[in-house]
């Protein structure tokens, strides 16, 4: 008798963004399979079984039921904290994702990434500290007190925070870190004509001499 498929659970806010990722034109085809083998997985489905329902070997579906098992907590830990819709997608995708394997091999796994922006979405008083907002100094210490990553550099924490997280962070110059959606890029005049301090044009065309 083979061995049992490990078990694992999706939370309702998870079960409707994987079947949103599953139903996306967009989304590429490996992800699709992937959401689906979580789906199938925790509607109690086996290894086996899903094998020949995907058409792919059973070794590639427990791969990614275990990869969602590693992951589960620190999904729900983000849900918890009050993550939003995008968020809580942009990690399940994170989590679904192969790592990238040219050059040297990743330092953090995509549950540790998933971690950190979980925590990042966690308000700082919780963990006893008097501000609002975390900067990438303090989660680097959190993350690593909390045992999600053994060491993690701030630049290395602020590059994860990039990718778009809870508005309770800050970047590495304590500014807010703002979405696109909410402080849109500057935008620079794309014609000849220069601006004065009062707001008003200058033509910069050459006048005509006077005789």
């Amino acid at each position: 008798m083979g061995k049992r498929s490990v078990e694992i659970a999706v939370t309702p806010r998870q079960r409707v963004l994987l079947n949103r990722i599953t139903r996306s034109k967009k989304a590429a085809q490996q992800l699709v399979e992937r959401c689906r083998v979580v789906l199938l997985s925790a509607a109690g489905l086996h290894n086996e079984a899903q094998g020949e329902e995907l058409g792919v070997d059973r070794q590639r579906v427990r791969r990614w039921r275990h990869r969602w098992a590693r992951a589960m907590a620190s999904l729900r830990a983000a849900e918890a904290a009050g993550a939003t819709d995008q968020d809580l997608e942009k990690l399940i995708i994170g989590v679904l994702t192969d790592v990238t394997r040219s050059g040297a091999p990743p330092r953090f796994s995509a549950e540790q990434i998933a971690g950190i922006i979980a925590l990042a979405c966690e308000p700082p008083a919780d963990s006893g500290l008097p501000v609002s907002h975390w900067t990438p100094s303090e989660l680097a210490r959190e993350a690593a007190k909390r045992g999600i990553v053994d060491s993690i550099s701030p630049r290395q924490v602020d590059r994860f925070l990039a990718m778009r997280t809870c508005d309770r962070t800050r970047a590495s110059t304590g500014s807010p870190r703002w979405t696109s959606a909410k402080h849109p890029l500057n935008t620079k005049p794309t014609s000849n004509d220069s601006v004065t301090p009062t707001g008003t044009r200058r033509d910069s065309r050459p006048k005509a001499r006077t005789l």
